[in-house]
């Protein structure tokens, strides 16, 4: 390959520890590494940037040829799934399970050959239109397990199946969102631009990409700051415009990885209530991982706590109080009961 002429084939993905090809990332993803640079002015050009992902709170880059630009410690990554394989768009979602986790066991392999095991016999379901939290402390193969249903990991035993389907390599990723701990905003676009970023990996239009980012920030109380730069919103709003670029595309299920841990507590109160009344509004199924107890019990109308690493399903809770929860009676009673489980399971995980 010529090293002068910008190939655009792989991005890594930090979180993931996986090598990807770029066809098969997800689109907010795909889009920064095949299509934006703030060299190239935000153009859809790949022609003139060969190394384009580099961003404030981005830890993805892209590969130009043999040329790995990594942040972090490195993992072995999983093998490559085929380019070429079909993103074919399934009939109809499973109704009655959106996901469902089966036997899902996890290694990890460090530099000097040393095993880390995260996941160890994991099962559980995520019944469709509901809110599961994942909840459990650091280290525990929360975010191992999202990656997993992104198609992003694969596991060592077991399986895990998206809408009735196992994901087995590529993942349609018109059916699901991916919201980040950071929000991964690009900081030379705007937030329409932002928005409308998860939209530009496929066939829809440049107009009816604006169309759909302004109707989305209008859903999430932001209508009015399309034209605002990542640095001119407040912690909340970008959490928000976050929200708003996983949810543009419609997806029957969205994964959630800690994404208000960064925020002061009045806005995270603000946040899980615009997130509540949007499920309301749209019925997707939500996967919210959190090591946080009282998050887990305000949002989720069923809790999977995950002992610590590796990651076991300690314990399975149905919530069924009614919103809003927060300070009320019931909620306080299930959020004690949870950390006495929490104390007997582990005098590490800070509560």
């Amino acid at each position: 390959m010529n090293p002068q002429t910008p190939s655009p084939t792989v991005v890594f993905y930090n979180f993931a520890r996986r090598l990807v090809p770029a066809a098969t990332a997800p689109p907010y993803i795909r889009g920064v590494a095949a299509v934006d640079s703030p060299r190239a002015g935000g153009r859809d050009d790949t022609r003139t940037s060969p190394v384009v992902a580099l961003a404030n709170g981005t830890d993805f880059a892209l590969l130009n040829g043999p040329q790995l630009v990594e942040n972090g410690p490195r993992l072995t990554p999983a093998p490559t799934i085929d380019a070429a394989a079909p993103l074919a768009r399934h009939a109809a979602p499973d109704h009655r399970q959106a996901l469902a986790f089966r036997h899902v066991s996890k290694h990890f392999f460090r530099d000097d050959g040393s095993s880390l095991e995260v996941l160890r016999d994991v099962s559980f379901d995520v019944p469709a239109g509901s809110v599961v939290s994942i909840l459990g402390p650091s280290g525990s193969g929360k975010s191992t397990l999202l990656n997993m249903a992104a198609g992003l990991l694969a596991p060592d035993q077991g399986k895990v199946l998206v809408l009735g389907h196992e994901t087995t390599g590529a993942v349609d990723w018109s059916r699901l969102g991916y919201m980040f701990q950071d929000d991964r905003l690009l900081p030379w676009r705007q937030a329409l631009g932002n928005v409308a970023l998860a939209l530009e990996a496929g066939s829809v239009s440049r107009q009816e990409r604006r169309e759909r980012a302004q109707a989305q920030l209008a859903v999430v109380g932001l209508g009015d700051f399309g034209s605002a730069y990542p640095h001119q919103l407040s912690g909340g709003m970008r959490s928000r415009v976050a929200l708003a670029r996983s949810l543009v595309t419609e997806p029957d299920i969205l994964l959630m990885d800690e994404p208000f841990s960064r925020l002061d507590a009045q806005t995270r109160t603000s946040m899980h209530n615009e997130l509540l009344r949007i499920h309301r509004e749209r019925g997707m199924s939500i996967v919210f991982v959190t090591h946080d107890v009282e998050e887990a019990v305000i949002l989720a109308d069923h809790i999977v706590m995950l002992s610590p690493r590796p990651g076991r399903v300690h314990t399975e809770i149905d919530v069924t109080l009614p919103h809003p929860r927060l300070g009320t009676p019931d909620a306080q009673a299930l959020v004690a009961e949870l950390r006495a489980a929490i104390a007997g399971m582990s005098a590490d995980w800070v509560i």
